[in-house]
């Protein structure tokens, strides 16, 4: 038997750019139709809400025309109010007379309270100057000639840290003498240094009253030439770098022509200067310094001479008007108080400073002042 031959049909090829185009074709179509209908949502939305408008604007004119007719045409409950405060008021002539006077009452009242309240901020206000702002003490300091030159000197540094500190916060430079070989000597000198301030060697001195004692690193009348220097270079290198020095008591070594040209040789080879605190009229100072060609400086007010606390006050301000006096006259003046006066003499200084200021003073330390001799 012969088998028939069965035709295979031949496979459908359709390209890929064909169904790239039919994909895009419907895309196209479904997105025109999405486009009509959105548009004619639009249309239907902005008419329902142009008829929303109409409405209301023909709602909200027939109100307004009901509320004018209301107005015009008085209800009869309305009516009946007006006659009867027609038969409880005055009568017509009357009104006129009595609203002007309401009025010039209330102005009155307004006028009246406004006239309180500025009062009441006047006082007020002088209440909070008066109580913020106290007035500062006039001390009636005479104005400084030529910018006239102010130096403090503080003897007795070294005994008490806590005293030194007050004196650190004073607004001016000053000198600060500080006594060797005792509690504080090393680091009341570095801290006199620190706070800009200038340092120097309180050199103790036998005094003419043998039994008053100088302290430990003082100058003897039974010692020679080489034990004075030796007992100065001792005490100099404890305390460090120092400007210069002063007597503590030794009114008997200044009145010794000798020992003080000892002492004034050494100081001027190292470069220090010599403070005479003058604490003997006698003194030789002048007369040594003079002689041997050296410069030197001299005390010429103590502060704190009055030991009664009520009269501290009133005996420094006495001081250091007399201060301002010599000042004026000299140029300069050198002024010495004691570090042990902190509980009085540094809030006095500061209290006076910015009236110093005003009248014209100048302050200085001792090697920069023009009070050399």
């Amino acid at each position: 038997m012969n088998k028939k031959k069965t035709k295979k049909r031949p496979k459908v090829y359709i390209p890929t750019y064909k169904i790239i185009i039919l994909c895009g074709s419907i895309i196209a179509v479904c997105m025109l139709l999405l486009l009509i209908t959105n548009l004619v949502s639009i249309k239907k939305t902005d008419k329902q809400k142009k008829d929303k408008e109409e409405k209301i604007t023909i709602a909200q004119r027939y109100t307004d025309e009901n509320e004018e007719n209301n107005k015009q045409s008085p209800s009869i409950d309305e009516i009946k109010g007006k006659k009867s405060s027609e038969t409880i008021v005055k009568p017509v002539e009357d009104h006129p007379k009595t609203q002007e006077e309401s009025k010039k009452q209330a102005e009155t009242k307004k006028q009246s309270e406004a006239k309180n309240q500025a009062e009441s901020k006047k006082q007020a206000e002088t209440a909070k100057t008066t109580t913020t702002i106290p007035q500062p003490e006039s001390f009636n300091f005479p104005a400084a000639v030529n910018h006239a030159q102010l130096v403090f000197v503080f003897d007795d540094g070294g005994q008490n840290l806590a005293h030194l500190e007050k004196f650190m916060e004073l607004p001016f430079p000053i000198t600060v003498a500080v006594l060797p070989q005792i509690a504080h000597s090393k680091e009341a000198a570095d801290r006199i240094r620190k706070s800009g301030n200038e340092v120097m060697l309180h050199q103790p001195m036998q005094a003419v009253n043998k039994n008053v004692n100088p302290g430990p690193g003082a100058i003897t009348p039974n010692m020679d030439e080489n034990q004075i220097i030796s007992t100065l270079f001792q005490n100099i290198n404890e305390l460090g770098p120092i400007a210069g020095m002063n007597n503590h008591e030794g009114s008997a070594i200044t009145a010794d022509a000798e020992k003080m040209s000892t002492i004034l040789k050494f100081a001027s080879e190292s470069g220090l200067f010599f403070l005479d605190s003058r604490t003997n009229v006698d003194t030789k100072v002048p007369y040594v310094a003079s002689e041997l060609g050296y410069s030197y400086y001299e005390r010429n007010i103590f502060l704190d001479n009055e030991k009664d606390p009520s009269k501290k006050r009133s005996d420094i301000l006495n001081e250091i008007n007399k201060g301002l006096a010599l000042a004026n006259k000299n140029g300069v003046v050198i002024m010495i108080g004691h570090i042990w006066s902190a509980d009085v003499l540094p809030g006095i200084l500061k209290e006076i400073y910015p009236e110093l200021v005003q009248k014209g003073y100048t302050f200085s330390t001792v090697s920069k002042s023009k009070a050399k001799k």
